[in-house]
């Protein structure tokens, strides 16, 4: 073998390893619907952002590992109640690659929190969680979180991704945003909530007053 080329393939082996190595490592989360996201989560706050320090993750000398610690002002807690009352910091992983999310502190910008409750009391948030700026959710999702997203939390939330896409089960809704318009949020994850009626079937409801009658049929796209 003519010795360049054997150390220009062995030069794109290595990229090739380190490349996959990175997909290995990098964060990775499932699709799922925000109301998906705020049932999953043990906790959902309106928060500001106060300030951001970087903390050791536990208590562990010999544990490298870092976390981001984020002074909020809670200005509403829509879930989580009967676990805590009053939130002053959240933690997130420091490494992008353990799904850390990176929050603005320095313009004390709000944002819809979502995330889990560990063992210590701690609150822990993650890119997989549902968290968005404030100002960036519509109408019908800010009303959605005070009760309409938890209504549904019995239904099952389907992403469809192709044609046919169908429901299989009588409380199952169908999100069909990729398959409309190619991307996941979409007018059905920022306008819809899925709800259970009173018969135990589950269909997408739209904004106003709590449902009655107005649900839209989307069980077959």
């Amino acid at each position: 073998m003519n010795p360049l080329f054997g150390t220009l393939l062995f030069s794109l082996l290595l990229l090739l390893t380190l490349r996959i190595q990175e997909l290995i490592e990098a964060c990775s989360c499932a699709p799922a619907h925000p109301q998906q996201l705020i049932c999953d989560s043990a906790l959902v706050i309106r928060a500001k952002i106060s300030s951001e320090k970087v903390v050791p993750a536990n208590d562990d000398p010999l544990d490298t590992h870092k976390m981001i610690q984020y002074e909020i002002k809670q200005i509403k807690m829509f879930k989580g109640f009967e676990k805590l009352k009053d939130i002053q910091y959240v933690y997130t992983p420091f490494d992008s690659s353990l799904c850390g999310v990176k929050l603005e502190a320095n313009n004390k910008k709000q944002y819809l929190l979502t995330g889990q409750i560990l063992n210590d009391g701690k609150v822990l948030i993650h890119l997989c969680n549902y968290i968005e700026p404030w100002d960036d959710l519509t109408l019908s999702q800010k009303k959605s979180l005070n009760q309409r997203y938890q209504m549904g939390c019995g239904c099952k939330i389907s992403t469809c991704y192709t044609v046919p896409c169908s429901i299989s089960t009588p409380n199952e809704c169908l999100w069909v945003d990729w398959l409309i318009e190619r991307k996941l949020y979409g007018h059905q994850a920022k306008h819809y909530a899925c709800i259970k009626r009173n018969d135990g079937t589950c269909s997408w409801y739209r904004g106003g007053p709590l449902p009655e009658k107005e649900f839209i049929d989307m069980s077959e796209p």
